[in-house]
């Protein structure tokens, strides 16, 4: 190809990215709200309460996107998916993001030609079983029947647990964390087995969530995180900035309460930037200086967010752990706002 040519292929190609680029913002602009991806539900993560509105961790990371980008935390259409439908969805442009307890995986970054944006909850795979079975260990379950939704790395994980464990298991497979409630307290299956998280918020929808054990094994790697397409760079930093808006804020000491004060300046130039009193962060990202402002004000910082929904006065009742800020001993770490 000679130089003349493959400049004019080059400045063509850099012409489609940059309209691929600016395609999802402009069409959740034009169109007044995001679609969002989300479970079908899961208590604590995202779930429509009784006048059908959706509440919940992953749903927290939706609107603050929403308050960012369009300046209403309830300009979003969360719509359910599986361990199935969640990537066609995302893949189709039927939704403009998915914040849907989705493990980051190489497959899925690469082959699938996602972007993950960041962490928001360091997990691992966990087994539940009811207390009466009497066991203590996920060694322990050569023969068992287990509930494992399709289409998701607990599948994988699962497998190869037993495998390198020389016992054996036979899969109940299932669509939705509903119908794998309803199969084990059934007795469809010995063992549920997914998330940690997920365990400990479907444990706490029980009856007699007593009468459940989640075991001590935890027998992966899983970071949750919301996700984008590729080619789609502006769009992907606004999620992501938006996400590390949430986990600054806290580690900052900025929350749902003391923001309005703040944001009329500070003496700490991070806190003074992050809120738009300093600085063109906004404008760097296509918003005005606000636009991390509002994220935050919608829901509270992360930890606020963590706490109200999942937190261990909740329901759910889970730990910070590897969730706690950096500097107390946790993963959590929003690179510098400047």
């Amino acid at each position: 190809m000679n130089k003349s040519v493959f400049l004019g292929a080059l400045t063509v190609a850099g012409l489609m990215a940059g309209v691929a680029a600016a395609g999802t913002m402009d069409d959740v602009k034009a169109r007044g709200k995001l679609n969002c991806g989300v479970t079908t539900g899961l208590v604590g993560f995202a779930a429509p309460d009784a006048n059908g509105v959706w509440n919940g961790f992953d749903v927290s990371v939706c609107r603050a996107v929403a308050a960012a980008v369009l300046g209403d935390q309830n300009a979003v259409e969360f719509v359910p998916t599986t361990g199935k439908t969640r990537f066609t969805a995302l893949a189709s442009g039927e939704i403009d993001l998915l914040a849907r307890n989705t493990t980051w995986t190489f497959s899925r970054d690469v082959d699938l030609k996602f972007e993950f944006i960041g962490v928001n909850y360091y997990d691992g795979q966990g087994f539940m079983v009811p207390k009466s079975l009497g066991v203590s260990s996920a060694k322990e379950l050569d023969g068992a029947t287990v509930c494992i939704q399709t289409g998701t790395t607990t599948e994988l994980n699962l497998a190869d647990f037993f495998r390198s464990n020389n016992i054996s298991y036979e899969p109940v497979p299932i669509e939705t964390n509903a119908e794998a409630q309803q199969q084990y307290l059934a007795g469809a299956c010995d063992v549920y087995t997914t998330d940690a998280s997920g365990l400990a918020a479907t444990r706490a929808t029980f009856e007699a969530p007593g009468d459940h054990v989640i075991l001590p094994e935890i027998i992966s790697k899983e970071p949750l995180g919301p996700l984008v397409r590729h080619g789609d760079s502006e769009w992907g930093d606004i999620a992501r900035w938006t996400l590390n808006a949430l986990i600054a804020a806290e580690e900052y000491g900025v929350t749902s309460a003391n923001i309005e004060e703040l944001a009329k300046g500070t003496n700490n130039p991070e806190i003074n930037r992050l809120l738009g009193t300093e600085g063109t962060l906004g404008e760097m990202l296509g918003l005005d200086k606000e636009w991390a402002k509002r994220a935050i004000a919608a829901n509270g910082n992360y930890g606020e967010i963590f706490a109200k929904n999942i937190g261990e006065n909740s329901p759910v009742g889970l730990g910070r752990g590897l969730n706690a800020q950096w500097t107390n001993g946790g993963l959590l770490y929003a690179p510098p706002f400047r």
